[in-house]
């Protein structure tokens, strides 16, 4: 305990030295922090031997703490070092010892607040330590400008200083991949971008650092843009883990549910965004367009249900215009993928087939998987006598039926016998089609062929075309040949 006088004299403290792993070591210390003095103070000099007694405790925390940091307990290390701290907080040591530990336990935002905390206090006579400490923070969590800022403040104390130099040119780096990310971003490069997101991940992460929420959001919308919903999801629930009750998180993976076709899970993120922030805009539009598609599409359905085709067609079509199909949003991804086909359901019912096959067609585009899309394709394939192409769609029909948890065995049973159906069809498609020739339906009467017969007479007489086979003996064989 130190003596009683006018100054209570502070112990000498040492402030550890970030090493290259991104750990702290107190044997390796640079400089011992000077003894501080306490001011003169007119209080009673019981109180001044008092006061002496707590710097010399919170002396002996720091202390213990080193003992832990060698033994790489770092919990333990920061707990003394808190005890140190809360007996005398305007020590900077032991809060950037502190910041050490939490460093070394991958804590970097506490390890920041500490940092900032030392730098403050030491703001009369900054120390180039201490701001190097918290550059290697701001860099962990990729703050990028601010490192560049404190790095500056170091090598201006410090012009040689190798460790900043060193920091100094990996941000450099970093800050060329986030150019060239935001610039393919912007140009929609998704390609581009994403490899850039990449090398600015890696660069964090081989520092042990911490991804910044920012860029867990821009991998999420990178793999949406690209159409990888899978991967998006992923990303999503990462960021989720990381940022449970982070609104932006929380929208951003209601707006992946939303586009996968999952659209009550994509409602219960959305009202949790909004339960933490209810004025969050973001979350409030989403769950309005949510709401809408999913009366639409449910509206689109039941009129389907009971026969009212122009309206379910009209209802399908408005849920599109809700969804829309930006690329960002993966052009709408699997919800849109769904509505398409039940549209395409429903014109092909109307005998629309050409614009039935241009939703189906783009409905695989976006989910080349789904045999419902496959099979309405093969079906208008089938009308319009495009007997290979609609074999080949019944096939991966099959093939997609068969792997979807959500097939029965009776609706593979029906795609393999309409997969029959459209064999048979083709090879028919190969000899001669007399009906089709004279242009009457299959199932017409004798005076229909007969009709048919005298109206192709006229365009192969033979005093106008010369050579023409003679057809009298078709429509004479027709009705007895079965077809």
């Amino acid at each position: 305990m130190a003596k009683k006088s006018g100054k209570a004299k502070k112990p000498t403290t040492v402030d550890p030295v970030p090493q290259a792993n991104g750990e702290e070591s107190m044997s390796s210390a640079s400089t011992s922090t000077p003894a501080v003095e306490a001011d003169p103070s007119p209080i009673s000099a019981p109180e001044s031997e008092e006061e002496g007694d707590v710097l010399v405790r919170a002396e002996k925390m720091k202390e213990e703490g080193n003992v832990q940091f060698k033994a790489k307990k770092y919990d333990e290390a920061v707990a003394l070092y808190t005890k140190a701290i809360e007996l005398n907080p305007n020590e900077p040591a032991y809060l950037t010892n502190r910041a050490a530990a939490y460093m070394a336990v991958k804590k970097f935002r506490a390890a920041l607040d500490d940092c900032q905390t030392a730098a403050q206090i030491q703001a009369a006579a900054p120390s180039a330590k201490t701001l190097l400490r918290l550059a290697r923070c701001q860099f962990a969590l990729g703050s990028t400008i601010p490192t560049l800022s404190t790095l500056r403040t170091v090598l201006s104390l410090e012009p040689k200083n190798a460790a900043a130099l060193q920091l100094q040119s990996k941000i450099n780096v970093l800050e060329g991949h986030l150019n060239t990310f935001e610039g393919a971003r912007s140009k929609k490069d998704w390609g581009l971008a994403r490899l850039a997101l990449d090398k600015c991940l890696q660069g964090i992460e081989s520092e042990g650092g911490e991804t910044p929420l920012e860029w867990r959001l821009w991998r999420v919308e990178l793999e949406l843009a690209r159409g990888n919903f899978d991967a998006a999801n992923n990303a999503a629930n990462d960021a989720l883990r990381n940022n449970s009750s982070s609104c932006e998180v929380l929208t951003t993976r209601a707006l992946v549910l939303f586009l996968s076709g999952r659209l009550p899970q994509a409602i219960s993120h959305v009202q949790s965004a909004l339960r933490n922030d209810p004025g969050f805009e973001p979350a409030q539009r989403l769950r309005k367009r949510v709401k809408e598609v999913e009366r639409l599409k449910e509206e689109g359905n039941q009129a389907f249900k009971s026969g009212r085709l122009e309206e379910a067609v009209q209802k399908y079509t408005e849920t599109l215009e809700r969804i829309g199909s930006a690329e960002e949003e993966g052009k709408g991804g699997q919800i849109r993928a769904t509505l398409l086909s039940n549209r395409a359901t429903a014109l092909v019912k109307l005998s629309r087939y050409e614009e039935a096959l241009q939703d189906t067609t783009t409905s695989l585009q976006l989910a080349p998987a789904s045999f419902k899309a496959l099979r309405t394709r093969a079906r208008i394939n089938l009308h319009m006598e495009q007997y290979e192409q609609s074999i080949a769609d019944f096939q991966e029909a099959i093939r997609q039926a068969q792997s979807d948890a959500n097939s029965s065995d009776a609706e593979v049973r029906a795609l393999r016998s309409e997969l029959k159906k459209a064999e048979a069809a083709l090879k028919r498609s190969k000899t001669k089609d007399y009906y089709k020739i004279l242009g009457v339906a299959r199932d017409c009467s004798e005076a229909e062929i007969r009709k048919g017969y005298r109206r192709e007479s006229l365009k192969h007489h033979p005093d106008k075309v010369r050579g023409s086979p003679c057809l009298f003996s078709w429509s004479q064989r027709l009705p007895y040949e079965g077809w």
